[in-house]
């Protein structure tokens, strides 16, 4: 045997470092205590985490969860070094989902994984997470930090969102009503939001774009923000609109990886269609530019992008005016954007008029 003294080896010889994590922890308790909601234990620091839905103050609740990620937006917040944003994203890509059955948000839990924990980063990330739970009026209550040596790059990690909701069994929003004749309203996006940066991130390269110089259209506004825009919560302003009485919505679809090709049908029943009128709502700057560079054509725009339209709602004909004016008191900038109409298509029953000309 050798005389040379053994190695005695540890976690952190391994590119673990406990103390950090724990260190991280304690930083990130005061940004997860102030986004405490009634009947949320926002303590962060125990196994599992803990609400009380009677607390709340549901009778006959229903859950409803929904988990979502940030995609690659993530690699264009890290090379800029901004990171909070993205945070922000991470709870809105979950509680939208929530509440198009019309579930409130309860609480947020998220997963940040790493090959080395960047505690700067990491704290930037989780107090845009926070931020988010705080326009979406949860809960975050927990979460993990995995630090895992040789599975990323430097400098790299990847997100993951896990939201719940809750509703009251006989008020659960399924779109199994939307008949034709309902009109269908489009509430404004804030940007790209969090879906399609693949395509977005090809472009940019392949034409040598430089991020961090001005918008080519605007120059007083740097191409790397609008960006990185987060994705619009629309938690608020959706719940005000349903709490309404006979508030006549029949169905809500979020808009993302998909766009309206992918997504309104997720919420129509058998028998029925949409048609929209691309005129009757502006293209973003960014996206007519991303179309121009990209050569994008109408149909991949539609089923890449928002297109401008974060989230679309399907309402009875009587109570249109009635529901546009409460969102748009509560924020939100909305257009009458179609109609649904009888449709004997499977697939393919979405139909949007105009876009050549409008989506110029």
């Amino acid at each position: 045997m050798s005389d040379h003294p053994r190695h005695t080896y540890s976690y952190r010889d391994a590119g673990v470092d406990v103390e950090t994590g724990r260190k991280f922890v304690d930083l990130i308790k005061p940004l997860a205590k102030e986004t405490a909601t009634i009947g949320s234990d926002a303590e962060l620091g125990g196994f599992g985490a803990v609400f009380d839905i009677r607390a709340a103050g549901f009778k006959d609740p229903v859950l409803v969860a929904a988990s979502d990620g940030v995609g690659t937006k993530l690699l264009i917040a890290n090379a800029l070094g901004q990171h909070k944003t993205v945070g922000i994203d991470l709870v809105a890509m979950c509680v939208n989902d929530i509440i198009v059955q019309g579930a409130k948000p309860l609480f947020f839990l998220d997963y940040l994984s790493t090959g080395h924990l960047d505690v700067k980063i990491a704290t930037e990330v989780v107090e845009g997470i926070a931020i988010g739970c705080r326009l979406a009026s949860c809960a975050l209550i927990g979460g993990e930090t995995a630090e895992m040596p040789g599975l990323y790059a430097a400098g790299q990690y990847d997100l993951a969102g896990f939201a719940v909701g809750a509703i009251e069994r006989n008020q659960i929003l399924t779109g199994n009503t939307i008949a034709p004749g309902d009109q269908v309203l489009g509430l404004t996006s804030s940007g790209i939001h969090a879906n399609g940066f693949s395509l977005v991130r090809k472009i940019i390269t392949d034409n040598e774009v430089n991020l961090e110089g001005a918008a080519p259209f605007n120059s007083q506004q740097r191409l790397a923000d609008t960006l990185l825009a987060p994705t619009r919560i629309y938690v608020n302003s959706v719940l005000t609109a349903l709490d309404e009485p006979g508030h006549g919505v029949k169905g809500i679809a979020h808009i993302t990886g998909g766009g309206f090709l992918e997504n309104l049908p997720r919420i129509l029943p058998n028998g029925v269609g949409a048609k929209l009128d691309a005129s009757t709502w502006p293209l973003p700057e960014i996206f007519c530019w991303l179309r121009r560079l990209g050569h994008i054509d109408c149909a991949e725009m539609a089923r890449t992008f928002n297109c401008g339209i974060g989230m679309v709602m399907v309402i009875r004909s009587g109570r249109l005016k009635h529901i546009k004016n409460v969102l748009s008191a509560h924020g939100e900038t909305v257009y009458h954007i179609g109609e649904i109409v009888a449709s004997d298509r499977a697939k393919e029953n979405i139909r949007i008029d105009n876009v050549e000309t409008a989506w110029k």
